[in-house]
């Protein structure tokens, strides 16, 4: 009895600090409520996440409001074509001392427990994949030495939509380390309103640290605590199987226009994602539609399609509508 208690006090909790740091969020931050939740959510799962959209929308500003809403050490990377893997892991450098010059490592600003990089896909594929080690392992090797990153760690990258010159496209190896991808769209008229009246008047908003990185390390350990009914998971997983154009449940769509669907990592999202949703709402276990809700930005930049896709102009998250309605029908 005493146990359950306290689960429920944890509970909660969790979904009232989630709350206070949405709400600190929104001071600066005109709309969005999508965006923003599934930015909490990968924070709260211990993952990373994509905001894809044109300039301009407040990517970079959702990110460093986020910062400042939380009592954590914040990094930002402008990526460009000319920067190097040592730019932002750091490098050895030679110092003076008493017993005469040795080799010191000097950090880069990947040391840090948020970090944001901005306009990732302007970099080259040798420095985009500089951060594949720290994405995922949470450690950065140089020069043969590890060196571990600062807990809570989370990237936060933005990038363009638009073809432009001098982008170039993340490698799938790395796209697959986010674990969303966000579409940050275009504000509407009132939202409009409301961003102008908050940019162009005297005042600022100012934004009050609510969470620290150890409160973040607690409620990141009530979310994997968290029990999934067998059913569950094995529907996230029917999920999964069906954007495989070989899959059992895979609609005709996804057997025309993938070339290959998401990897396991995708179904890790997925419920981890769906956990975070459920608590926020003050459950204890979650529920179908709490799955539905996360399958776009856990697997909209993990399928890859085909030439065919591509010519017909076929959206990724159009195919994933059409696997939902398939397997909600079964």
């Amino acid at each position: 009895m005493e146990n359950k208690e306290k689960f429920e006090q944890e509970v909660s909790q969790f979904g009232e600090d989630l709350r206070h740091l949405k709400e600190e969020v929104q001071k600066f931050i005109v709309g969005q409520g999508d965006v923003i939740d599934g930015v909490l959510s990968c924070l709260m799962c211990d993952g990373h996440v994509l905001l894809e959209g044109v300039p301009g929308l407040g990517k970079t500003m959702l990110v460093n409001t986020l910062a400042k809403a939380l009592s954590l050490p914040f990094s930002r990377i402008q990526f460009t074509p000319d920067l190097m893997p040592a730019d932002i892991l750091g490098t050895n450098i030679i110092e003076e001392k008493a017993g005469g010059k040795q080799f010191v490592f000097q950090a880069g600003p990947v040391f840090t427990n948020i970090l944001l990089a901005d306009e990732i896909n302007r970099a080259t594929p040798k420095t985009q994949s500089a951060l594949l080690e720290a994405m995922q392992e949470k450690i950065v090797t140089v020069a043969g030495k590890t060196h571990k990153l600062p807990r809570p760690f989370m990237v936060l990258a933005t990038q363009n939509p638009l073809e432009m010159e001098g982008t170039y496209p993340l490698p799938e190896a790395q796209v697959d380390r986010f674990l969303f991808k966000l579409i940050v769209p275009f504000p509407k008229k009132d939202e409009l309103h409301e961003i102008m009246n908050r940019t162009t008047g005297k005042t600022t908003p100012e934004i009050t640290p609510v969470l620290t990185g150890e409160r973040i390390n607690e409620m990141r350990e009530l979310v994997r605590a968290m029990p999934i009914a067998h059913e569950l998971s094995d529907y996230a997983l029917r999920v999964l199987e069906a954007t495989h154009p070989e899959g059992t449940d895979a609609p005709a769509e996804v057997k025309k226009f993938v070339r290959f669907g998401g990897s396991p990592r995708a179904a890790q999202a997925i419920l981890l994602a769906a956990r975070v949703r459920a608590l926020a709402a003050g459950r204890y276990a979650i529920s179908y539609d709490d799955i539905r809700s996360v399958v776009k930005p856990a697997l909209r930049h993990r399928l890859i399609l085909n030439f065919e896709a591509e010519a017909e102009g076929v959206r990724t998250d159009d195919l994933l509508d059409s696997i939902m309605k398939k397997l909600k029908e079964n």
